[in-house]
Parts: structure tokens; sequence; C-alpha cells
């Protein structure tokens, strides 16, 4: 195993991100954070780096415990990675705020039919 790996390729084998080309269009668009700085998809990775990633559902804080270039099981990936205490507490915090508050339209899958739409407009007033 190398000594560093290219972070495109880590965020895809410790399974932040479904495909590379998904985990390098989020590094492209600041989603993903290394060391609290921007960076490029072909920036290597070395352990006990620090990253803040935004998959689009949930935002994480990890430090780098290994590295690997090759996607495996989610048990195996999930050793990739240490979760900060700070970054869970936000992360739990954030996930009882969902349980809490449910936004209007997220039951509505599609376009809103004209039911849904009345009840949107009740809910905004």
């Amino acid at each position: 195993m190398s000594d560093s790996v290219r972070i495109d390729k880590w965020l895809w084998a410790s399974r932040f991100f479904k495909t590379r080309s998904m985990a390098t269009d989020a590094i492209d668009g600041g989603k993903v954070r290394l060391n609290g700085e921007r960076c490029k998809p072909s920036r290597n990775l070395k352990i006990a780096d620090v990253l803040d990633i935004d998959n689009g559902s949930t935002v994480w804080q990890v430090q780098v415990a290994g590295l690997s270039d090759k996607r495996g099981p989610a048990a195996v990936a999930q050793l990739l990675y240490a979760e900060t205490a700070a970054g869970l507490q936000q992360r739990l915090l954030e996930t009882e705020r969902r349980k809490l508050f449910s936004e209007p339209g997220a039951d509505i899958k599609g376009r809103p039919t004209k039911r849904d739409r009345r009840q949107l407009d009740r809910s905004r007033d």
C-alpha cells in the first residue's frame, strides 16, 4: 500500500460517492475541503488529513485513517476514516433537526397534482 492516494479515488473507495466522477464534480464544486481548504481532485491524501465532505444528503468531517484506491465492501470502507467528534455531533444535530421538521413538499414525488398544490398553499398560509 502506498503512502498517498488521489483524493477522488479515496472518496470513491471509502463510499462517500457512488462514482469517481461524482467525487470529482463535488471536489471541483467546493463540496470537499482538505484541511479546511479547497483542493483539486488530483491532490494526494495522507493519513491524518481532515476532510469536510458534503455529499448532498449529509455533511461529514472525517480524519483519514487508511488509504485505498480500490472500492471494497462497506465494512472495509469504514476502516478508511474516523469521524471527528465535532463532525459527529454536528451530523447528529442535523439528523435530529430533520426528524423534527419536514419540508412541506418532501412527500410529493414528481410533479405535484392539484391536490398537492392546494396542500402546499395551505401549509404556507
